[in-house]
Parts: C-alpha cells; sequence; structure tokens
C-alpha cells in the first residue's frame, strides 16, 4: 500500500508542479526532480522500488512515442546527416572522452566499466529538452533538431553500454562488431515498427470505439519495445518508427478521434514525466545514502565528468557549425549563439539513471563490478548538472544572448497552410454541384476562411419556398457547404504534414482546428 500511495503521490505533485511552473516560468520536470530529492529525506518517507530492467520498458515507450508523434517521416529524410551527426557521433565521442577521463582518474576501473560510463552519461534526454526549451521561446528550428537528437540517441548509448557490461563482466574485450551490432538491431528495429504502424492502421479501420481505437495506442508503444528487445533489435527506434507510422497513416477523416487521442496523449505524457523524474529523485537519495561521507570523495571526479560532458558537446556542435556555414545548412547550429544554446540543452535524464541502476553489481566470478560505487556518483553528478542547472539557468541565458523566438515563422507557417487549406476546401466547392446553388457572395464568404459560414448561408434557399422550407434548405446547404470544405481543407493539412519543408507541429496546430470545428458542426 505504501507503494501504491507513493505512486499517488508523485502524480498529484506532478500536477502541483506543472501549476507552480507556470508560475515560476520553470519546467515542471527539475521542479519534479528537486522536490523528490528534498522529500525522501524525511523521516520514514516511503521508498519506491523497482527493479533496475523495468525503468526503460516501463518509462520510455510512452515517452518516445508521445514526443515522436509530433514528428514525422520527412523531417529525418531531411535531417538525417544531422542525425547521424548528433544522435550517433556524438554518442561516441561523449562515450570515449568521458571513458577515457574516467580510466586514468578512477584507480582499478577497467576500460569496458569505463566506456559503461561514458555510454551512461552520453545521451540526453528529448522529454527533458521539450519540456524546457518550450517555455523559453526558443527558435523552432534548434527545438527539432534536440528533439530528432534525443528520439535515437538512446539506442546508440544502449548499444554500447551493453557491449561494455558484457565485456567488464566476463572478463573480455569489447566486441569488435558493436557497429555491425547496432545496424543489424536498428534494421530489425525499423521492421517491427513499420508492422506495429500498419497494425495500427488496421485496428483504426476494425475498431468502432473511438476510446478503444485511442487506448490502443498505449498498448503499441510497449508492445513494440518489447517485441524489438525479444528478437535483439532496438526497443527505442520501433517505438519511434511506431509513432511516425502511426502518423502517415493516419486518414483526414478521422477528427474526433484526433482530438481524443491527443487530449489522451498529453494526460499520459505529463504523468509519466513527472512520475520518471519523481523517481530520478528518488534514486539520487539511495546513491546519496549509500555512499554516505564516502561520497565526498568522489565530487572530484565527479565533477571533472561534468565539465567533459558539456565540453565534448559544445566542441562537437562548433564543428557542425564550422560545416554547416560552409554548405549553408540550417539544419544545424550556424553561429556560436546557437551552439552554446544548444550544448547548455543536452539535458540528460531518464536514459541516465536507467543504465546506471542496471550496472550488476558483480562480474562472473563474483568480485565487485569494478567501480561501481563511483559510477554511479558520477552518473547522479552528471544528471542534476545538466537537467537542474540549465533548466534553471536556460531563461536567463536566452535573454542574455537576445535568442528567444517571437514565434512569427510559426505564425507565418501556420497562415501559408491554413491558406493551402482554405484553397483545397474552395477548388473542393467550386467541382460540387452544391456550388450552383450558391450566389457569388457566399461563394467569396468561403474563400475569406469560411467564418461565420452557417450564419451567412441559413438564410440561402430558392426565392419562391416558404420562409421555414428556405430556412430549412439553407441549414442543409450549409451543412453540406461545411463537409466538403473541411474535408478537402484536412486532407491537404495531412497531406503537407509529410512535406519536407513543413514543421509537423505547424501542421498539427492547424488540423486541429479543423477537426474541432468539425466536431462541433451540426449533424
Amino acid at each position: 500500500m505504501d507503494q501504491l500511495a507513493l505512486i499517488v503521490g508523485l502524480l498529484l505533485a506532478t500536477v502541483m508542479a506543472v501549476g507552480l511552473g507556470d508560475r515560476l516560468r520553470l519546467p515542471y520536470p527539475v521542479l519534479m526532480l528537486l522536490l523528490a530529492v528534498a522529500l525522501t529525506f524525511i523521516p520514514g518517507f516511503p521508498d519506491l522500488d523497482i527493479a533496475p530492467e523495468l525503468i526503460l520498458p516501463i518509462f520510455l515507450p510512452p515517452l518516445l512515442f508521445a514526443t515522436a508523434q509530433r514528428s514525422s517521416w520527412a523531417v529525418f529524410r531531411v535531417r538525417w546527416r544531422t542525425l547521424l551527426m548528433l544522435a550517433v557521433a556524438l554518442v561516441v565521442i561523449t562515450t570515449a572522452v568521458v571513458a577515457g577521463a574516467a580510466w586514468l582518474m578512477i584507480p582499478g576501473i577497467g576500460i569496458p566499466a569505463a566506456i559503461a560510463l561514458g555510454a551512461m552519461v552520453a545521451p540526453p534526454d528529448p522529454v527533458a529538452v521539450e519540456s524546457v526549451a518550450g517555455r523559453v521561446h526558443m527558435p523552432r528550428r534548434l527545438i527539432t533538431v534536440l528533439q530528432s537528437e534525443g528520439l535515437f540517441n538512446d539506442a546508440a548509448a544502449i548499444v554500447i553500454f551493453q557491449a561494455a557490461v558484457a565485456a567488464a563482466v566476463g572478463g573480455t574485450r569489447i566486441a569488435s562488431d558493436v557497429v555491425l551490432q547496432f545496424v543489424i538491431g536498428a534494421a530489425l528495429a525499423v521492421v517491427v515498427g513499420i508492422v506495429m504502424g500498419w497494425l495500427i492502421a488496421l485496428v483504426t479501420r476494425l475498431v468502432t470505439s473511438m476510446v478503444a481505437r485511442s487506448a490502443v495506442t498505449l498498448v503499441v508503444p510497449f508492445a513494440a519495445y518489447i517485441l524489438a528487445e525479444e528478437v535483439h533489435a532496438s526497443g527505442v527506434i520501433a517505438v519511434v518508427v511506431t509513432a511516425l507510422e502511426m502518423q502517415r497513416h493516419s486518414r483526414p477523416q478521422d477528427a474526433a478521434e484526433r482530438v481524443t487521442r491527443t487530449a489522451f496523449w498529453d494526460v499520459v505524457e505529463l504523468l509519466v514525466t513527472g512520475l520518471a523524474f519523481g523517481l530520478v529523485g528518488l534514486e539520487i537519495r539511495h546513491v546519496i545514502q549509500d555512499e554516505g561521507t564516502d561520497i565526498f570523495g568522489m565530487l572530484g571526479v565527479a565533477a571533472v565528468v561534468c565539465v567533459l560532458v558539456f565540453a565534448a558537446r559544445f566542441a562537437w556542435l562548433g564543428v557542425l557549425a564550422l560545416g554547416a556555414r560552409k554548405r549553408q545548412n540550417l539544419l544545424q547550429p550556424t553561429t556560436a549563439k546557437e551552439v552554446l544554446i544548444l550544448t547548455w540543452c543536452g539535458m540528460r535524464g531518464l536514459a541516465t539513471l536507467a543504465l546506471a541502476l542496471a550496472l550488476p553489481v558483480t562480474l562472473a566470478d563474483g568480485t565487485p563490478f569494478p567501480g561501481r560505487d563511483y559510477l554511479l556518483v558520477i552518473a547522479c553528478a552528471v544528471l542534476l548538472a545538466t537537467l537542474v542547472l540549465p533548466g534553471l539557468t536556460l531563461p536567463w541565458l536566452m535573454r542574455v544572448l537576445d535568442a528567444s523566438h517571437d514565434g512569427s515563422e510559426e505564425r507565418d507557417a501556420a497562415r501559408l497552410l491554413a491558406l493551402r487549406a482554405q484553397g483545397a476546401a474552395v477548388a473542393a466547392l467550386k467541382q460540387h454541384d452544391l456550388m450552383r446553388d450558391l450566389p457569388p457572395e457566399k461563394v467569396a464568404l468561403v474563400k475569406e476562411k469560411m467564418k461565420r459560414l452557417h450564419a451567412e448561408l441559413v438564410d440561402g434557399g430558392l426565392p419562391d419556398e416558404p420562409l421555414a422550407a428556405k430556412r430549412q434548405r439553407g441549414r442543409e446547404l450549409s451543412i453540406a457547404v461545411q463537409t466538403i470544405a473541411l474535408d478537402a481543407a484536412r486532407q491537404e493539412v495531412v497531406a503537407a504534414r509529410s512535406e519536407p519543408d513543413t514543421d509537423p507541429e505547424v501542421a498539427d496546430r492547424v488540423l486541429r482546428q479543423l477537426d474541432l470545428r468539425t466536431m462541433i458542426m451540426p449533424e
């Protein structure tokens, strides 16, 4: 019962943290982490015992799925170079830098254990990044780069971590086929994701209950993750591909389902994020308690590793910025200001915690895992340094750099997309027989964003009809025109969402407005 009470308390605290964060203009995941750390020092505070091997399967699928739903295949087709440079190359570089430092500074740690530490602290958390960056009006282009990086870097880090731990436990060298394992695992994961996306599309067509169709999206991320892991593929990539495939199969006519599913996933993402970062806080308390006063002797090494994590990211982003300016590549940082912002947004989170907790206690021969206490303390230090410090200071940094964005680009993009939808609606009306019943002034009103269409058409009809018949005919004509117009507009926006030049989140905002208008339209 204590476990259940603690979970309910953390969920309630999440809601309170969201409200407090809105008032203080601070990210609620950071507040949840600090609150959990503070609360757990209360005498008699209950513990939340979750097996380390269950942390990633429980929390990662829904959080990755929620984030990936806001992207599209077109984004990754355009940004594949950036994706490789950040989600793969930067993870490898950070792992190498941290591993080298740890091997030199921690006595008897060994190369495999040092590499495991590097993999633990290498991948930034997309959920933490989004919750922080969205509040400071960061340019949308930079947010998209951070999201793209965060969706796939866990996969690279997990493969390196597993290979390093296996080598440390078995007393062998790291397998030379790590790269091949990663490529094969990624390919299998893509297949799993495509199959799961096809299954969601099938369920959408066969199941009539809107509630059931929305609920299945909660089951699918876990199913994709578990299935991929069972076939020795990347569960992370499988979940992301599943979400992208689900969006690709989205049908324009599913307006009510999209609205319901969006609201459902907003709640799920908020509560799971709060619970996950609350768990991070609880585990940090355990590390502090377990190490006692010995932890002070480890803080120097932890501080050096934290600095190296920031330095490696800053240096690599600087290299990418130089190359981007030469090639006129706007999909990467192009200025020192952007490099500094993206460096400060390299926030670690759930993956770092889960991998740290997954460290085995002993080796194959029963001896303690080399430097395990050091590794746990360093991982928690990096997590706190990269999450709490940037989370609390990013608004100040954005003001100092004068880098905040007023949202004009997103508004202009939404306006252009709305005009496309409007043009598609007018074209559909012109091709339909109902247009013959509309006077020219009514067609003009449709072109002007179709506002108050029902009110303008309600008195339409044939001049010889009785007033009641005129009104009824006008109402039926109004509904028919709105149906045709909205169907065509939604079709245009859904198609535009898959285009490389379209921001998926902007398309989703425009599509949501059309969906809401469809839902309130009279039968």
